[in-house]
Parts: structure tokens; C-alpha cells; sequence
């Protein structure tokens, strides 16, 4: 019985106060996350974001409430493309180079797969943004 407990106090989680990120307002989806709306709180919560700098310039996925704890995967980068906007597809394979115009048919950051709709041929592609807000097809 004396190892049990041994073993129950070694694989035991130990319990120590942490500082975590939270917000000091309601901070609506899409908004754009500042310094001024950050505090740090002593709490131990798992996965909580405990450095404000990683926050500082993110966009918010989710409504984040004031006090409780954010979350890595309650923000990410800003988004710039939104749904509807026009846009230029572009297809580029040496020597090849193609461009047309479309609409957006949903929101992302550089990096992020997106679906759009090419205007000429009314079809449907999928491609990758790129930072300067074009959409690269493969």
C-alpha cells in the first residue's frame, strides 16, 4: 500500500501558480489584439497563452471575454482577404505564368487555403494566400 501511495504522489501533478494572458474587454472576433487590451493573471489553466507578446498584433477568432483565459487557438494571424473580395489568381509555372481575376468565397491569412471562384470561367479553385494578397493556385 506504501508504494501506491508513492507512485500516486510521483505521477501526481504538481501544482504551481503560473501567469497567464487574459483580456481586460470583450474583444470581438476579427479584431485585432493590442497591448492595452492584455493583463496578466497568477492561475494555472492548461494551455493558456502566457506570454502577452505572442498576442500583441493577432486577430481574434473567437469572442474573447474579459478575465478569462486565452488560448492559443483563439487567435491567429490577421486575415487579408475577406469573403467576397476580388482578388487575382495566379498560376506560375516556369516559363508559364497565368493571372486572372476572382471572388473570394471565404477569409484567411498569408499562408491559409483558400476557395475561389474564377469570374471568366465561373469555376471554383483552391489556392494558397500569399502576403501580398493574391491567391496562388497550383
Amino acid at each position: 500500500m506504501r508504494v501506491f501511495y508513492v507512485i500516486l504522489a510521483l505521477t501526481a501533478p504538481i501544482s504551481t501558480q503560473a501567469e497567464i494572458v487574459v483580456s481586460k474587454r470583450t474583444i470581438r472576433a476579427k479584431e485585432i489584439i493590442s497591448a492595452a487590451d492584455l493583463q496578466t493573471k497568477d492561475q494555472v489553466v492548461p494551455y493558456a497563452v502566457s506570454n502577452p507578446e505572442f498576442l500583441i498584433g493577432q486577430e481574434a477568432r473567437i469572442a474573447l471575454y474579459p478575465g478569462r483565459p486565452i488560448r492559443e487557438g483563439d487567435v491567429g494571424p490577421p486575415a487579408i482577404v475577406d469573403r467576397n473580395d476580388l482578388v487575382v489568381l495566379v498560376f506560375d509555372r516556369s516559363p508559364l505564368s497565368i493571372t486572372a481575376e476572382g471572388r473570394a468565397l471565404g477569409r484567411g491569412a498569408a499562408g491559409d487555403r483558400i476557395r475561389v471562384m474564377n469570374l471568366s470561367s465561373r469555376t471554383t479553385v483552391t489556392g494558397f494566400i500569399r502576403s501580398d494578397g493574391q491567391i496562388e493556385v497550383k
